[in-house]
């Protein structure tokens, strides 16, 4: 994934708003180098698509249902590095384990490219924040989640958080300041607590039975019926074909999460003898 990836199909509240901001701020840096009027073409059966970024601003014609699902998809992947910039911050110290986790990411699904130009990104959002304070960037963070919130559909919500939240885990523990940054953004994001909760527990709900209830939104005094449709309910609401649009990688993601909520479901049937 070149340069023009990362730009190129920005739709709609990305093209504005703190979020564009800091889009315009941690990308605009990739076009710097030779970057003024820096325009890219796609070519495909339906015609040619062309864009450009000069003085700061995107611009784009007129493009097809192929260039929106990109959109879609590059704006869902910077939210992801701007969120995930206020995830790893969040105890005070960026942690090797986590700033890999995003690299293993980035390098696994898009190449080695666009592994390199997302740490560069990550570390401007970095730098963004240092230079605006925690505050100001705390705000800023907010107002992008309500950007996001009102322009992403729930199920990608739910696949944000739950990047956040494997970001979150990769050093082995998630600290409450952690904890706390991801209410904070699931609150923002239009995320109920139990579906945030309920992504907390995804790694140990297929061992754990007291995290297996976590993951279907349910305490253990339900009954049976109860347990029957939080699961159908659940897996629903997680079904990979509701982010099928945001790429395979994406989708790969979650049938994995799918498949721990179905570990889930299987180890409070096993304990009720369903």
């Amino acid at each position: 994934m070149g340069v023009g990836r990362w730009i190129g199909g920005f739709l709609g509240f990305m093209s504005g708003g703190p979020l564009g901001a800091l889009a315009g701020y941690a990308v605009g840096w990739l076009f710097e180098k030779g970057a003024e009027g820096f325009s890219i073409e796609y070519t495909n059966p339906n015609g040619t698509y062309s864009n450009t970024w000069e003085e700061g601003r995107y611009n784009n014609n007129a493009y097809s249902a192929q260039q929106r699902h990109e959109g879609q998809r590059n704006s869902f992947l910077f939210s992801l590095l701007a969120l995930a910039s206020y995830i790893i911050k969040a105890d005070g110290r960026v942690m090797h384990s986590e700033m890999e986790y995003v690299r293993s990411f980035l390098r696994r699904n898009f190449g080695d490219i666009a592994m390199h130009q997302g740490e560069q990104i990550l570390l401007r959002l970095f730098e963004s924040q240092k230079q605006m304070g925690s505050e100001a960037f705390k705000n800023t963070i907010r107002e992008a989640c309500a950007e996001i919130a009102q322009n992403m559909e729930y199920s990608q919500r739910l696949q944000l958080i739950n990047f956040l939240v494997l970001i979150a885990q990769a050093d082995g523990s998630v600290p409450q300041s952690e904890i706390d940054a991801l209410q904070f953004i699931a609150t923002n994001l239009g995320i109920s607590p139990e579906d945030l909760n309920s992504m907390l527990n995804l790694s140990t709900g297929g061992s754990n039975l007291d995290a297996a209830y976590k993951v279907l939104g349910i305490t253990a005094d339900a009954n049976d019926d109860e347990v029957k449709a939080a699961y159908r309910r659940m897996a629903l609401k997680h079904h990979p074909d509701r982010v099928a649009t945001l790429g395979d990688d994406v989708r790969k993601a979650a049938e994995k999460k799918l498949q721990e909520i179905n570990a889930a479901k299987e180890t409070i049937y096993k304990a009720r003898g369903l």
